[in-house]
């Protein structure tokens, strides 16, 4: 069974980036971390997924901290959006860190939910790591629409705090 656990993630990637005629075009969203981070399910199969393109404000899993603002704001948005709801991948592969997230754009009733994070002000766009063939233009675009308009995360002017630096600060660095 160990062997099968590790395997798992890589048949997962797989599928996602090479999709079999016979496996589902679309996954159910069965949790909502936070903004950015959801686990998906299509039988046995359980595919955790990082959004590509954006880093939400960050909220406290595993403490009883309060987390960033607007992090619960962020995570009850994507709950609403796409809890218990079937979603098309979009996979890019994994992410570039040991979680073995695979990083995927999300949609819903043909909505971009990635682009629709940032849109609202409840997400920023992450401009490292990204796969050469991802197209990050809309998400500038929509954060700088998000900035003009004061919405969500940038209503806080300069007391904002990227989630990357609020992670680093977590940590002490």
């Amino acid at each position: 069974m160990k062997t099968l656990s590790k395997f798992l993630p890589v048949f997962a990637t797989l599928i996602l980036l090479f999709p079999d005629p016979s496996f589902p075009d679309e996954l159910k969203i069965t949790k909502v971390y936070d903004g950015d981070t959801v686990k998906a399910q299509e039988g046995d199969t359980v595919i955790y997924i990082m959004l590509l393109g954006i880093d939400a404000p960050e909220v406290c899993q595993k403490t009883k901290k309060e987390g960033q603002p607007f992090g619960h704001a962020a995570q009850k948005f994507l709950s609403d959006l796409i809890l218990n709801k079937l979603v098309k991948v979009q996979g890019y592969g994994k992410a570039p860190h040991p979680h073995e997230n695979i990083i995927s754009v999300l949609y819903v009733n043909n909505k971009n939910v990635n682009l629709e994070m940032v849109r609202q002000g409840l997400a920023e766009v992450q401009r490292q790591n990204l796969p050469p063939n991802f197209d990050i233009a809309p998400f500038l675009k929509a954060e700088e629409e998000a900035r003009l308009g004061r919405k969500g995360i940038w209503m806080l002017g300069d007391r904002y705090v990227s989630p990357a630096e609020w992670r680093k600060r977590q940590r002490g660095g």
